[in-house]
């Protein structure tokens, strides 16, 4: 599991910062102001959204672990850029796609077995995705659908990831993609065809 200690401007090993529930804004804020360690509580707050984004795309925890760890480091250098017109969490996102897909590219990912931090968020997935998408989602076939998703153009790549996985609106993927809301349910709808033509090819009929 990822641990806060992978970023090295937390000082003092085990250090933690004491609190009383600030919000994100007030977070950014104190770190602007000097105090970095307020960074570390907006790690500890979002490590696990950003690396389950940055685990859809490569599909195994070292990669997806050295992935989150860039994220939260451009963030932290590019936080003077963030304005607090979207919540910190889509910008976030926004810099993990982009993260993503310079890193990954159209490379096939390394798959393992799931990440035990993953299992809960793909019970959910299961139950409350897309019905299209169901059938593509179970069992022995999460390998496969890992594989075709990274065989997708990255746009749509990004949009199946943002939506299926992480249940974003198309509002906010919209925002986080730089695109209209209208071009986000194109990609969607033409990753989901694309996918499952990819496992059909795979040999798994719908």
């Amino acid at each position: 599991m990822l641990t806060t200690r992978a970023w090295s401007w937390t000082g003092k090993p085990g250090y933690k910062v004491t609190v009383t529930n600030p919000t994100d804004a007030e977070l950014v804020e104190s770190c602007l102001a000097g105090k970095r360690e307020s960074f570390d509580v907006l790690v500890e707050r979002h490590q696990r959204h950003v690396y389950q984004l940055c685990y859809r795309f490569v599909g195994n925890h070292d990669d997806a672990s050295d992935l989150a760890q860039d994220v939260f480091i451009r963030a932290y250098r590019g936080l003077a850029n963030f304005k607090g017109q979207a919540s910190l969490g889509t910008w976030l996102y926004r810099i993990g796609v982009n993260v993503c897909l310079n890193k990954v590219g159209a490379k096939a990912p390394r798959p393992e077995a799931l990440d035990p931090l993953l299992e809960a968020s793909d019970e959910r997935t299961r139950s409350q995705a897309e019905s299209a998408t169901d059938a593509l989602l179970r069992g022995e076939r999460a390998v496969q659908v890992r594989e075709a998703i990274a065989k997708l153009p990255k746009k749509q790549r990004a949009t199946l990831i943002l939506r299926v996985y992480h249940e974003l609106p198309h509002e906010e993927i919209a925002g986080i993609l730089g695109s209209s809301v209208g071009a986000v349910k194109a990609n969607f709808f033409h990753a989901l065809n694309n996918l499952k033509k990819l496992m059909r090819e795979a040999g798994f009929e719908k």
